[in-house]
């Protein structure tokens, strides 16, 4: 392959081929012990109609995999049989930290490519994400499956409707297992959907969205190679992105209501969309409503913000757009997310679709809508309530007792993101600025010093969680990066956002200094999408995010992490543990922290 100061690469042409749908899997009908087997396999698939095949790792021999489609309540069994028979498909590769901007071109020096990873072998296993579902069930990191070896798995689907998805997390891979393809989307469905008559058939369609780079032949052509580049330790921005598996497509849709379940599949990208009319350039919000999030539906509808809608890898998105009075019309969807996201809002007036190179963004274009040339098609009503058993959680209301629990986002001395397991001890143990030992002021004036107990996956397991109960966990972001954090098992809100002055952290000794600690500067609004259920959680750099939830729905031992993969991989990921009440209670633990 050749230097960045080779040919100049080929150009793809954008809303050249239509928008693919992934396969629908469903239990046979009438079966009581619903069972279903996903054969993990290599495939080629063609990523647009100008690249040759590109060599895929894939569920069910296709990239995304097959949707799953269950009803609440319908315990399946799945089979994820590992006959996966070709080498690693993915370029591995590096290019200086110094010059980014070289992350979104495709091809890479050949001086940059690592080895090693072609020859990784191809050891799997399946988390689905968002599933209520034992720990034996959850996909733990470390095991893993070789070729000729199975998963099994049970899940119970006893959750409200929703979108899931499932993903390879293999421990230390993950990132590129999941660039080789092995990702898929998980629909559970209930009455209370059923009752609210949202479009459905041909008119209910998931978009898969990731970005991807590609790899150049000594000829400076496409190999249909995959590219997994990045600069220095950042994590991986493709300058391609992907709906279904299909760089750029377009969508032919009829002028009527539609429902799109969106998944961001990305490695590390977060994509901030917007509706265009591609004629006049100008945004058409009011065509669009969210009516789910994560885990679940919503209340009430809500519109796009104004923003646009931000999702962080691993978040979902319930929509509905009404292209009744578009007809005739083109659209397009487009990110105006610069990259590393920060979270930072979108200036008023701020055009969308214009590329920021040197933001990691060269390619804002996501999807085309084509609307046909006809009358309204549809005669379905945006309902103003949706999911009547959903209810707002407030702290004060939360069930007592709950537990508390402090988690510091954090790099280390050597700079590499961590997640800090605190404890709240005497002031005494900061006599001077120590590693590990932060000390806070809360927007309640209270001044608290905390010590770290854990930040390797490794180490000490410290939190062990009571069956069925509530917790709050506070995370404190003091590093620079945005992280989106998922937990495992367990759906949740968010009940506080809050401005927090960091300045006071010193990442050369890992803590804060006596009388000078990291401390509450303003309390920020929860924006409507993080007041439904969700199972990630975006936590900006310098904000305090408070969320609670119930660890109900089974046992055993789980994981929580950065779902920015690269994060993930390289340390930023701890264990925990749900066990019955009476067993905390016998080995005397699980009893709740004051805060």
């Amino acid at each position: 392959m050749p230097a960045p100061t080779g040919p100049t690469p080929p150009r793809l042409t954008k809303f050249l081929d239509p928008l693919r749908i992934p396969t629908v899997l469903r239990p046979r009908p009438g079966d009581t012990r619903p069972q279903l087997t996903v054969r993990l396999t290599s495939a080629r698939q063609r990523l647009h109609a100008q690249l040759p095949p590109t060599p895929l790792w894939t569920y069910g021999g296709e990239f995304p995999g097959p949707t799953l489609e269950l009803r609440r309540g319908r315990r399946l069994r799945v089979t994820w049989t590992n006959e996966i028979d070709t080498p690693f498909p993915v370029v591995e590769g590096n290019v200086p930290e110094s010059a980014p901007p070289a992350e979104n071109e495709p091809g890479i020096d050949p001086g940059g490519v690592d080895k090693a990873a072609a020859g990784l072998p191809a050891w799997t296993v399946t988390h689905l994400h968002g599933a209520r579902t034992g720990g034996g069930n959850d996909g733990w990191t470390e095991n893993a499956v070789l070729p000729g070896e199975s998963q099994l798995s049970e899940y119970p689907n006893d959750q409200p409707a929703t979108a899931l998805w499932y993903h390879d997390h293999a421990m230390g891979i993950t990132r590129l297992n999941v660039q080789a393809g092995l990702a898929g989307m998980y629909l559970v469905r209930d009455e209370e959907e059923d009752a609210l008559g949202l479009p459905g058939g041909a008119y209910e369609i998931p978009l898969v969205l990731c970005d991807r780079n590609l790899a150049l032949g000594d000829d400076g052509a496409f190999t249909g190679e995959l590219l997994h580049k990045t600069a220095g330790p950042l994590p991986f921005f493709g300058p391609y992105t992907l709906v279904n598996g299909v760089i750029w497509p377009y969508l032919e849709v009829r002028a009527r209501w539609y429902r799109f379940r969106v998944l961001n599949a990305s490695n590390a990208r977060t994509y901030r969309l917007h509706l265009v009319d591609e004629g006049t350039g100008e945004r058409v919000p009011d065509a669009v409503w969210q009516i789910g999030t994560d885990a679940g539906l919503l209340g009430a509808p809500i519109p796009l913000p104004d923003g646009g809608l931000a999702l962080a890898p691993a978040e979902r998105a319930d929509l509905l757009v009404d292209f009744g009075a578009l007809g005739a019309r083109t659209l397009r969807l487009v990110d105006s997310a610069p990259e590393p996201y920060a979270a930072v809002p979108l200036a008023a007036g701020a055009p969308v679709g214009v590329p920021r190179p040197d933001q990691r963004l060269p390619e804002p274009d996501v999807l085309q809508f084509r609307v046909a040339d006809e009358p309204p098609a549809s005669t379905f009503t945006l309902p103003p309530r949706l999911a009547a058993s959903y209810a707002r959680l407030h702290h004060d209301r939360l069930p007592e007792p709950h537990m508390h629990r402090m988690l510091v986002l954090a790099p280390n001395r050597q700079g590499s993101f961590r997640l800090w397991e605190m404890e709240e001890v005497p002031h005494s143990a900061l006599a001077a600025a120590t590693d590990g030992v932060v000390q806070t002021l809360g927007a309640d004036g209270v001044l608290r010093t905390y010590r770290r107990l854990s930040q390797e996956f490794d180490e000490t397991l410290n939190w062990h969680v009571r069956q069925d109960g509530w917790e709050v966990w506070t995370i404190l972001n003091l590093s620079v990066a945005l992280h989106p954090v998922h937990l495992h098992l367990i759906r949740f809100q968010a009940l506080a956002r809050e401005s927090w002055d960091v300045s006071g952290f010193r990442q050369s000794v890992g803590g804060t200094a006596p009388g000078a600690p990291v401390g509450y500067r303003s309390t920020l609004e929860v924006a409507p999408s993080d007041q439904g259920w969700k199972d990630v959680i975006q936590v900006p750099p310098g904000q305090l995010v408070r969320i609670g939830g119930q660890f109900s729905g089974s046992t055993g031992r789980y994981m929580y992490h950065c779902h920015l993969l690269e994060h993930e991989d390289d340390g930023m990921m701890r264990p925990f543990t749900v066990s019955p009440g009476p067993v905390l209670d016998l080995q005397g633990g699980g009893m709740p922290m004051p805060m």
